[in-house]
């Protein structure tokens, strides 16, 4: 028997197997296929062209980084639209029905510039309110004497009265060209089911109360959405509105809705209430973002003291404040935009159904619904009426709210009532008016209170927005001190000042001083009797 191969010198004695003895051919034919052969990786940290990825990693963490900021963002999302639906209250409709119907097209400019106004005004709203940890009315409060808060207040209540007023007027106007409820009848309809509404109030629902907010300003989107492409509007047209026009000064009465729709636009209660909601997420006692929290009551002025200190808060909240005077801007910002969007779209289609037809003389919202009806059709005369309804319910809420929220800040401690007796008074001081007249003079007196209540409207907004301008470019007021809160003692680490940039102050003091002159031209034309030959529809400025 041979015996079996073995290595030549040099690879040791250990005998081959005798099955390799044919294997020269496959060894050739895996040498000839070497440079082909698909190779083991090696380990990553030897190779240094390691195949990517599908999402490169730093992509992934944008990614993640853009879903937290959603996330955070997602917190901060409700208060600007509990604010933009009082821009849709039923005295905003009656201004830019007469715009469109009077001017066609021209006025759109001037609702854009108004909401311009109005952001720049509520942004120094959200930055009083997180930064001092005080709403207007209570910075107000603590900075005057007590004989002056006490004009302030009155002052204020009647505009809330003024602007409670037209929303309550304005919910019944819908529910009697929707249902054909008598106007008394429809006033105590909707002063009732607010309070019901309002009852459910707490901290802890007020985001579903944000919610449905959305929901409703949604609502009147989409009707005035649906509005607007029965309409067909000429877009050139609709596009040269938003362009600065000579017309808005040499049209007769052209000035006088223009003032009109500014002093509708920019309300005197929301800058009260935005400066209130943004508490309940900045909260003092909270290290976490948007965090909502019970707002805590404003201390009450020491005479001692420095009427300007605000305390100290923790260091772990400098980042805080800063992020979340961010994500409210761009909530109230967006918000502001879906108002300005809808106040257009009113506009809009009154001058492509109104004008275009040669009604000119828009009396009021019940005359706009049989025009609607009879222009655009049925369907379209109820989406009208809904919107309508939508909006002076949503709107008389956040009113309501905002009585209770300017007696509270005013008064403080001098007036102390529980949450229902506040909303009952607020309540009253609407509808005793509004059903009074109602019985007396009928739908041509709701017209007539109706302007009114924008006149003592525009009395009072320049009394809103200089403390605010004053407030937020005072350099005391807008600094925070941060401690380190060692042991039991605080002791002052650093401090950040808030106070309003050198351009935002110009830019606030010159709508300051825009929206005051404006508003006095608007009230000397109204009891001077210049008004004359405006239509009805007009003076709902």
């Amino acid at each position: 028997m041979p015996s079996s191969p073995t290595r030549p010198s040099g690879y040791g004695s250990t005998p081959l197997s005798p099955h390799r003895t044919s294997a020269s051919a496959p060894s050739l034919f895996r040498r000839l296929l070497a440079p082909f052969r698909i190779r083991a990786s090696p380990p990553s940290h030897d190779r240094p062209h390691e195949r990517q990825p599908l999402i490169p990693s730093q992509h992934v963490h944008a990614l993640r980084e853009s879903w937290k900021g959603l996330k955070s963002l997602l917190k901060f999302i409700g208060p600007g639209y509990m604010v933009a639906i009082g821009y849709l209250d039923p005295g905003n409709w009656a201004t830019d029905l007469a715009a469109g119907s009077q001017f066609n097209y021209s006025l759109l400019i001037v609702i854009l510039v108004s909401n311009f106004m109005a952001v720049l005004l509520q942004s120094l709203c959200i930055r009083l309110g997180v930064v001092t940890g005080m709403d207007l009315a209570s910075a107000c409060r603590k900075r005057f004497s007590f004989p002056v808060t006490l004009f302030f207040y009155i002052l204020c209540e009647l505009a809330i009265m003024a602007c409670d007023l037209a929303e309550v007027i304005g919910s019944a106007i819908a529910l009697n060209i929707l249902f054909s409820i008598p106007l008394p009848v429809g006033i105590l309809i909707t002063a009732l089911d607010v309070l019901v509404i309002l009852a459910a109030w707490r901290t802890e629902h007020m985001q579903w109360f944000e919610a449905a907010i959305i929901v409703l300003v949604a609502a009147v989107a989409g009707c005035f959405g649906y509005l607007v492409a029965l309409s067909r509007p000429d877009w050139g047209l609709v596009a040269a509105g938003f362009m600065p026009s000579w017309e808005i000064w040499t049209k007769p009465g052209s000035l006088y809705v223009a003032m009109g729709i500014l002093g509708a636009t920019v309300m005197p209660h929301n800058l009260y209430l935005h400066s209130h909601l943004v508490r309940y997420r900045s909260s003092r006692d909270s290290d976490a973002l948007g965090e909502i929290r019970e707002v805590e009551a404003s201390p009450e002025p020491d005479e001692h003291t420095d009427g300007d200190k605000v305390g100290l808060q923790p260091l772990c909240r400098a980042a805080i404040i800063r992020k979340t005077l961010h994500l409210t801007n761009i909530d109230s910002t967006v918000a502001l935009t879906f108002a300005l969007a809808i106040n257009a779209s009113i506009l809009i289609v009154s001058a492509a159904s109104f004008y275009k037809n040669n009604e000119k003389d828009v009396a009021d919202l019940q005359d706009a619904f049989h025009l609607i009806t009879k222009f655009l059709g049925p369907v379209a005369g109820t989406a009208f009426g809904v919107a309508l309804l939508i909006s002076g319910q949503s709107s008389t809420i956040t009113g309501t709210m905002t009585g209770q929220i300017i007696m509270e800040g005013f008064l403080g401690s001098h007036f102390r009532v529980s949450p229902w007796a506040r909303r009952l008074i607020t309540r009253l001081l609407a509808i005793v008016p509004a059903m009074v007249v109602t019985l007396w003079k009928g739908s041509a007196g709701i017209n007539q209170l109706l302007i009114a209540s924008q006149v003592v409207l525009s009395l009072q907004l320049p009394f809103a927005v200089w403390p605010l301008v004053v407030f937020t470019n005072s350099k005391s007021m807008m600094r925070v001190q941060y401690s380190s809160d060692d042991g039991d003692v605080e002791t002052a680490v650093a401090e950040e000042s808030f106070q309003n940039s050198p351009l935002m102050s110009v830019a606030s003091i010159a709508i300051a001083v825009i929206i005051t002159a404006l508003n006095l031209g608007l009230i000397y034309q109204v009891f001077s009797g210049n008004a004359a030959g405006t239509s009805s529809g007009q003076a709902f400025a």
